[in-house]
């Protein structure tokens, strides 16, 4: 089945006053998995049936192949679409709701049993096919309108939270599935969900909105590495966000900020920044070494030390998370990874004095305020 690429242009929509969607454009390669990344309200599922051609544009246009598709049916357009809540027929066995679009089409009895003996094969529903919906598990129930959707042979899937209904085991689960599948199908996906988890781990890129537009777009790693602005900082993950002062700039990539209540630190200088402009940097928690003992530097060395006192320690089994108190009064957030546990240093534990330390690559400037 060979994918469709799909292209957002200038789109436009209110819902009365309210302006949904804000001058949207993104472009979509045909096979891929993409997805649709924010908050609720923030205009992706509205994106999303704009493409499926059930809401239209006020203005804009959505080019499947380089070809408009704004003025087709849905029923015209090359695309299918999953729900989270399934829409499957209750009345009718697995098999009869996946044959339910071939039958449509009026093929033969033998080109349909082949074609949902396929789908049924593809995701691994074969011994569930005489079931009714009613019978079956959530991660079941939303195979079978997988397999359907695919019956129709579609250039683009499109799916609004197909996984949300479900607890978080099945969902991880469904959501290797639905990478499987893509691998095998070859189809574009388009994929909604205000879960930034699954949004990374599935997808080859990501458009990040919030209110109405695309704040970020990008692969997972240029996401969740490098955000763009504060709000993908903490949207995306957990950050620690801190606000200085530039002090120097020490070279062409680094800077020397003051903080208030960390001292001065190296930061990268990922954005243009002068002597004195106002900065807010994110630091990702899992960056951040943390230890009893201070390491032990070369003069040329940029890396940042820290000294503080845990504040609050959060056992997780793979990880700990650490709120350790800075001697300026600050709370800076420390991931350790458990990868050898037992061969690690002493444990660190409440109240223990600890030094942290990061590489300034590590740390981005997600705003800057230009001195007058």
């Amino acid at each position: 089945m060979p994918g469709s690429s799909v292209s957002i242009v200038e789109v436009d929509k209110y819902f009365g006053d309210f302006h949904v969607l804000k001058n949207i454009n993104l472009e979509i390669k045909e096979n891929e998995f993409f997805s649709l990344l924010g908050p609720s309200g923030c205009g992706k599922t509205t994106l999303l049936r704009i493409i499926a051609g059930l809401e239209d544009v006020d203005d804009g246009d959505v080019l499947l192949d380089d070809k408009s598709i704004i003025h087709l049916p849905p029923n015209k357009r090359p695309v299918n679409t999953i729900f989270q809540n399934y829409a499957l027929f209750p009345h009718l066995t697995v098999y009869e709701n996946i044959a339910f679009p071939l039958r449509l089409k009026k093929l033969s009895e033998n080109e349909i049993k082949e074609k949902v003996d396929w789908l049924l094969s593809l995701t691994r529903l074969e011994e569930h096919a005489k079931k009714k919906p009613n019978q079956l598990s959530g991660g079941q129930k939303q195979r079978v309108s997988l397999a359907r959707a695919l019956a129709n042979e579609p250039k683009v899937l499109l799916l609004d939270e197909p996984v949300s209904a479900l607890d978080a085991k099945l969902r991880q689960e469904l959501l290797i599935e639905l990478d499987n599948l893509h691998d095998k199908v070859g189809i574009t996906f388009i994929y909604v969900t205000h879960d930034q988890s699954e949004a990374l781990s599935v997808s080859d890129h990501v458009a990040v909105m919030n209110n109405g537009v695309v704040v970020q777009y990008g692969t997972p790693y240029e996401i969740y590495e490098s955000p763009a602005d504060t709000f993908v900082a903490t949207f995306i993950g957990e950050s620690n966000l801190m606000k200085g002062t530039v002090k120097d700039l020490i070279s062409e990539n680094y800077v020397l900020v003051e903080f208030p209540t960390l001292g001065e630190i190296v930061c990268f200088k990922d954005k243009p920044v002068n002597i004195g402009d106002d900065i807010l940097i994110t630091l990702r928690p899992e960056k951040i070494r943390i230890s009893h003992l201070k390491p032990q530097l070369s003069s040329d060395s940029y890396t940042n030390v820290v000294h503080g006192v845990v504040d609050e320690t959060i056992y997780m089994g793979y990880q700990t998370k650490y709120f350790v108190r800075t001697d300026d009064g600050y709370i800076l957030k420390v991931y350790k990874q458990h990868a050898s546990y037992l061969l690690d240093e002493k444990i660190i534990q409440w109240k223990d004095e600890v030094y942290m330390y990061w590489n300034p690559d590590d740390s981005f400037i997600v705003e800057v305020e230009r001195v007058d």
